[in-house]
């Protein structure tokens, strides 16, 4: 009965302590993007980062000059990308795609995807935090 007792005050104790620790800050969609400055890219891949918590995605992208700017774009966490089709085989630097998500509030030429387009016509979902990037729920109106 005394140990079981002291079992339950040591887990009751573990407990609380976890419960105190912080935890790690994470950010919302609409903390970071802004959901009406959507974004329609078509450019080349440069870089594909699959890691956590956000995968990133870099293009360079030709502006009406035919300027070349590089742009960012968050993904979900790897797991999400590799369920949804988009690894480092699939997505080659130097693969043209299409990109729809939403700019970030900074104003950067960076943001957030909702899906990722070849020009096949396949679309892939992103996984993130955009409205959409799941495939299960629609995308905002007004692209």
């Amino acid at each position: 009965m005394r140990i079981t007792m002291m079992i339950v005050g040591a887990a009751a104790a573990l407990g609380l302590l976890a419960g105190a620790m912080p935890l790690e800050a994470h950010h919302a969609f609409a903390a970071a993007f802004d959901e009406t400055k959507p974004i329609n890219l078509q450019g080349v891949v440069t870089k594909v980062e699959l890691v956590n918590p956000h995968s990133w995605l870099w293009l360079h992208v030709k502006d009406k000059d035919g300027k070349v700017i590089t742009w960012g774009i968050e993904g979900g966490p790897p797991s999400n990308l590799f369920r949804n089709g988009i690894t480092k085989t699939s997505l080659p630097v130097g693969t043209e795609i299409k990109v729809f998500g939403y700019q970030a509030k900074s104003g950067e030429t960076k943001g957030v995807g909702v899906f990722v387009e070849y020009l096949d016509g396949r679309k892939v979902f992103m996984g993130g935090s955009a409205p959409g990037a799941n495939g299960r729920e629609s995308a905002p109106q007004g692209r």
